[in-house]
């Protein structure tokens, strides 16, 4: 079941979902951040689509001087890549895991629900995704980072999974370097991902909107 914990977008044809996509905010948002991402999205017209957006809760951010903001889990470390709290990692997926269980029992196919994340809602939307034991339709990993890539325990059912890595030319909080260490981490799985970048920042730019839009519509057409 959802909460007040999740931002809830029903689909604007005032017809039940068909599908879901969930949209996983960075570091000190909330789920607010990408609601006015959903109306420039042009989705297939009966493609009837439910997004929940969750609310990180508050934790104490090490490397931000120990502050009190939305996280998914600490980061206690940015010098070499990123030094995460697995446990707490950990416990952000299987809580984005039980809701995919929640649209499942209501009757969303699995193969009907796509996973995306911002930065450090990405790394938590990689390892929902792709430790789930059911299938489902796609993956959209934007400006982040694939956490502790040798502790996950990956699942047969999403082997086959369609992924999508978007990441920023000029990202000063998660370079593309190591946005690209994701990608090759799991090609080396025999994971096909799609890598595309895009002159900008840590942020979205109008040409990622679009493929975006694409990517959706691809997987729930």
């Amino acid at each position: 079941m959802t909460s007040p914990s999740e931002l809830i977008i029903e689909p604007s044809s005032g017809r039940p979902a068909n599908a879901c996509v969930f949209i996983l905010h960075g570091l000190g948002a909330d789920g607010h951040d990408f609601a006015p991402l959903v109306p420039q999205l042009d989705l297939p017209a009966d493609a009837d689509v439910r997004f929940i957006m969750p609310h990180a809760p508050r934790l104490a951010v090490t490397v931000n001087n120990g502050m009190t903001m939305p996280a998914w889990y600490d980061i206690l470390s940015v010098d070499l890549g990123r030094k995460v709290d697995a446990t707490q990692l950990t416990r952000s997926a299987e809580r984005i895991q039980q809701l995919i269980q929640a649209q499942m029992d209501q009757g969303i196919d699995s193969r009907r629900i796509i996973v995306a994340g911002f930065s450090q809602g990405g790394a938590v939307a990689y390892q929902a995704a792709l430790t789930f034991d059911q299938p489902l339709a796609g993956l959209l990993a934007m400006s982040t980072y694939l956490a502790n890539p040798d502790e996950l325990a990956l699942a047969e059912a999403n082997r086959p999974l369609p992924i999508e890595v978007h990441h920023g030319t000029a990202d000063p909080i998660v370079p593309e370097n190591l946005g690209r260490e994701g990608v090759e981490a799991l090609r080396a799985q025999g994971y096909t991902v799609e890598f595309r970048r895009y002159e900008m920042a840590h942020s979205l730019c109008p040409a990622q909107i679009e493929d975006i839009s694409r990517f959706l519509s691809a997987r729930l057409a």
